[in-house]
């Protein structure tokens, strides 16, 4: 994988390249094997935390994976063009607007034992910013190509923390266009139902129950790009021990393996049903 500064990589898409790079800052990585009609996100993958941020840190490394979205970059990785964060969530969130992409408290408990510098928020707003540079000229090269694009935006989420029963997965849908795109988001839906996963974990599927598709990803997608449908996706970490750390790389597998199918069906409906 090669280093690209933020126009090279502008500029490879631009003049449709393929290429696999990480961004000059190594903040995220983008791969594009083949200029295709859908792209696959992944915001929260990331687990990297500035150095000169440790000490003023409040939060544990596993306090900060335990809010991450580990392996959705990897459940998607064998599609044509894959953008993935690889910062933590904790450094400054790629899927909030940026006034609020740094946290001062996190999940209830405040975050830093002395306030960021503004030079500290700068250089996290700095990747923020160039992130969201790359994401507008991807969207437009696709829309240019195809007239329409769908993103498959990545997430997971902490399902033991919940006090009543809650979906494998659970589609974010608030934020769309429901006239135009509701019956596809329930078509994508019923698809992740039918997945077969491991060790006896049933795939059960829900729109807007745990979380109803809110993040900056789906928003400033879908405000600047009228012919794009995000579907925001989100797998309860039925992959992992969330309170132990512990990763189960069958079930991450299955889930990438049956993505490959499910995947270009959905994107199969998207252009047959949407003009």
């Amino acid at each position: 994988m090669h280093k690209f500064s933020i126009p090279d990589i502008i500029s490879n898409i631009k003049a449709e390249k393929t290429f696999e790079a990480v961004s000059a800052d190594y903040s995220f990585t983008i791969k594009i094997d083949n200029y295709a009609p859908y792209i696959c996100g992944a915001v929260h993958d990331g687990h990297q935390f500035r150095k000169s941020l440790w000490e003023n840190c409040l939060h544990t490394a596993y306090d900060r994976w335990y809010e991450e979205d580990p392996c959705t970059k990897e459940m998607v990785q064998s599609h044509p063009i894959v953008i993935a964060g690889r910062d933590s969530r904790f450094e400054y969130d790629l899927n909030r607007a940026p006034e609020t992409a740094i946290y001062e408290d996190a999940w209830g408990k405040n975050l830093w034992k002395s306030p960021l510098t503004s030079q500290e928020r700068e250089e996290s707003l700095a990747k923020h910013d160039n992130f969201y540079k790359v994401v507008h000229a991807l969207i437009q090269k696709i829309e240019t190509l195809y007239g329409k694009t769908i993103v498959f935006d990545m997430h997971s989420y902490n399902w033991k923390r919940w006090d009543r029963e809650v979906p494998t997965w659970n589609l974010g849908t608030s934020n769309i266009d429901n006239d135009r795109f509701g019956s596809l988001a329930s078509a994508w839906s019923k698809r992740l139902e039918t997945m077969n996963l491991p060790n006896g974990i049933k795939s059960t599927s829900k729109i807007n129950d745990t979380f109803q598709g809110n993040g900056y990803f789906l928003k400033y997608i879908t405000q600047n790009f009228k012919n794009t449908l995000v579907l925001a996706t989100e797998i309860a970490k039925v992959y992992c021990d969330e309170y132990e750390g512990t990763l189960y790389p069958e079930v991450v597998r299955s889930v990438e393996v049956q993505l490959k199918e499910l995947i270009p069906l959905q994107l199969k409906e998207f252009q047959d049903n949407i003009t």
